[in-house]
């Protein structure tokens, strides 16, 4: 089962995609942010090429549990989705995804100057990661 997640910015959108065991997550691409409409028809478009059978979508949650401003914008991406593809869609806790990617980079002893670009695609491979490696805990 081939997995894509995307951590969708309000500049860029981070897309990962998982081998076709769904066992580990690569960097897949950065996306840059059109509208809603074009950045999820690229994304299906993808998902096609791809031969994906699911989409992870990062969303981030507040103390209380409750979608934050980028979680709700998270949610009307996944709505927009849907309507470009029959893909199950499922919204996961993207949780400090973006601070994990820095730190994997600074543990990879990759440089300073290195390190200042953008996180986007390695967002997105530790959502991805993050729910691949859930799965495997419920079975």
């Amino acid at each position: 089962m081939r997995i894509l997640a995307v951590d969708p910015g309000e500049k860029r959108i981070g897309v990962a995609i998982s081998d076709p065991t769904g066992t580990i997550a690569n960097p897949l691409t950065v996306i840059r942010h059109t509208s809603r409409l074009n950045d999820a028809t690229h994304i299906a478009q993808m998902t096609t090429f791809h031969e994906v059978d699911l989409i992870v979508i990062g969303q981030s949650f507040d103390e209380n549990g409750q979608p934050t401003f980028e979680g709700r914008r998270a949610g009307r991406f996944a709505d927009v989705l849907h309507t470009q593809t029959d893909i199950p869609i499922i919204l996961w806790d993207e949780g400090f995804s973006t601070q994990d990617a820095r730190l994997a980079r600074i543990s990879m002893d990759v440089s300073r100057k290195k390190r200042s670009g953008h996180m986007d695609e390695l967002a997105a491979t530790v959502i991805l990661q993050s729910y691949l490696d859930a799965q495997v805990s419920h079975i």
